[in-house]
């Protein structure tokens, strides 16, 4: 009779799935620090170029433009915001470009208007990033703290060792204090945003979500990379890869 798998593989499983998923996210979105490119190209690649900063932007910037010229019918306003989002899709399935970050500005987008509609309050399209940047905030914070950043899981991946990382205190350290750095981005986004949505100030929740969308995330991007550029150095990289082979 076979017993019950030990916690420690039961967590080292989890892990690695979780590794595996993160990394390759990363790699998706152009952040591989092991390809050595310039930290330009790869904020550049995860923000998806000019496309990637139309799909953020041009939805949320049309319903705050509408919604404060003609705040009524409500229609309008969500209608072109979730329009946009679904052209935006329609143009990456027709290109046979990757669609996912289209899609899901589309569904957050369908999910946002339909929201404000059910309410008939403008202030309700920007409940689910509310929402977002709570749960991102916590638990990039929560995993950090209990030494299993989310940062460090996925850089860890991505750099071939898994999470050997853990038993190296320089690495803990740098993975701890960027999961609060990005953890404190998704807060102070909260911070800001919470009270003018409670007080129904659309047009300036609107305009600082926007401030605080690319251009915070752009540099939160770059200084992760330059950290774990330099945790993972060109030389250790190819000695660990020279490891890996001969082990194989």
């Amino acid at each position: 009779m076979s017993g019950a798998a030990p916690q420690g593989d039961r967590e080292q499983s989890a892990s690695e799935i979780l590794g595996a998923a993160l990394s390759g996210a990363a790699r998706r979105a152009g952040v591989d620090p092991a390809e050595g490119a310039n930290t330009h190209t790869v904020v550049w690649s995860a923000i998806g170029g000019w496309r990637g900063i139309l799909e953020s932007v041009l939805p949320s910037l049309a319903f705050v433009v509408l919604f404060t010229i003609r705040p009524e019918p409500l229609i309008l306003a969500l209608g072109v915001s979730v329009g946009l989002a679904a052209v935006f899709t329609i143009v990456r399935l027709v290109q046979k470009s990757p669609p996912s970050a289209a899609i899901g500005g589309l569904v957050a987008a369908g999910a946002a208007a339909a929201l404000a509609l059910i309410t008939g309050r403008g202030q309700d399209n920007f409940v689910p990033g509310l929402i977002t940047n709570a749960a991102y905030g916590t638990v990039l914070l929560v995993t950090a703290l209990i030494g299993w950043s989310l940062i460090g899981i996925a850089a860890g991946f991505l750099m071939g060792e898994g999470m050997a990382w853990r038993q190296d205190r320089r690495k803990r350290r740098a993975f701890l204090w960027l999961g609060v750095a990005w953890s404190a981005l998704f807060f102070a986004r909260l911070a800001v945003q919470l009270p003018l949505y409670l007080a129904g100030e659309v047009t300036a929740l609107g305009t600082l979500k926007l401030i605080m969308g690319l251009p915070l995330f752009a540099p939160m991007v770059a200084v992760t990379w330059l950290v774990v550029r330099a945790l993972y150095p060109p030389e250790k990289r190819a000695a660990q890869a020279a490891e890996t082979t001969s082990e194989a």
